[in-house]
C-alpha cells in the first residue's frame, strides 16, 4: 500500500458490515448470495494499519487470519445484522461507516418454525423486500462519513454508474463503489455527488483510492 494513501484516516472509529446475509425458510434452509466479504475484509486490514480502530461486521463464510486489532462481530441472518448495525451505532462511538455487505434484498413472506418436509412436489415461495440498513444509517446518526457499495454483475458502465447515483442520492452517502464482475474481471468506480473515480481494475486498488478520497473530504469537512 502506498505509505501516502489515506495519511488523514487515522485515529478514526471505522465501522465495516461484509460478506453474504442469510434470510430463513424454515428452521434448517435459507436464503444467501455469494458475497465473500473479501472488500471488507481488505479494507479493514488497510485501515488498522494506518491507525484507525476498526469493528468489522462479518456474516456468515469463514474469515481466516484476521488481524488481532480488528473487533470481529459475526453474523449469519438479515435481522442480526440490522441489529448489530443498528446497537453500534447508537453507541455514538464511530466516526465512520463503510457498508459493503451484500444485504439480502427479499425474504420468504412466511417462515416456518419447523423443517418443512422434503417430500413436496412442488413448494412456491412468495418473496417481500427486506429493509434497506443503508438507509437507517445517518438517520441513525446524520454525523457519520458513510460509504456504501453497489454491486451489478456484468453491468454496462452506464448502468452501474447511473445505479449508484441513485444509492448517493437516497441514502444520503457521502461515497459510494460501483463494482461489478465482467468476464471474470473486477471493474469499479467510486462515485459521489459531483465526480466519478475510475476504472479501477482491482479489489486492492479501489480500496487504496477509496481510503485516499476518504482522508481528503474528511480533511476539507
Amino acid at each position: 500500500m502506498d505509505t501516502n494513501i489515506g495519511h488523514q484516516v487515522r485515529n478514526k472509529k471505522i465501522l465495516i458490515t461484509a460478506g453474504p446475509t442469510w434470510v430463513p425458510i424454515d428452521k434448517v434452509r435459507v436464503i444467501s448470495n455469494i458475497a465473500t466479504g473479501e472488500t471488507g475484509i481488505l479494507l479493514s486490514e488497510k485501515l488498522q494499519r494506518l491507525g484507525n480502530k476498526v469493528t468489522l461486521v462479518f456474516g456468515p463464510v469463514e474469515v481466516c487470519c484476521l488481524n488481532r486489532k480488528i473487533r470481529l462481530i459475526r453474523f449469519r441472518f438479515f435481522e442480526e445484522l440490522k441489529r448489530i448495525v443498528t446497537t453500534e451505532l447508537k453507541s455514538g462511538r464511530y466516526d465512520i461507516v463503510i457498508h459493503s455487505a451484500a444485504v439480502s434484498d427479499y425474504k420468504p413472506q412466511e417462515n416456518y418454525n419447523r423443517k418443512v418436509s422434503s417430500g413436496i412436489k412442488l413448494w412456491k415461495l412468495n418473496l417481500v423486500p427486506t429493509d434497506k440498513i443503508i438507509d437507517l444509517i445517518k438517520k441513525i446518526d446524520p454525523s457519520l462519513f458513510l460509504v456504501g457499495f453497489k454491486f451489478e454483475p456484468t453491468a454496462s458502465n452506464r448502468v452501474l454508474i447511473e445505479k449508484t447515483k441513485s444509492l448517493v442520492r437516497h441514502a444520503g452517502l457521502d461515497l459510494a463503489v460501483a463494482n461489478t464482475i465482467d468476464k471474470n474481471k473486477y471493474r469499479a468506480y467510486i462515485i459521489n455527488r459531483d465526480k466519478i473515480l475510475g476504472v479501477l481494475k482491482s479489489r486492492n486498488v479501489m480500496a487504496d483510492k477509496l481510503i485516499n478520497l476518504i482522508g481528503e473530504d474528511l480533511c476539507r469537512g
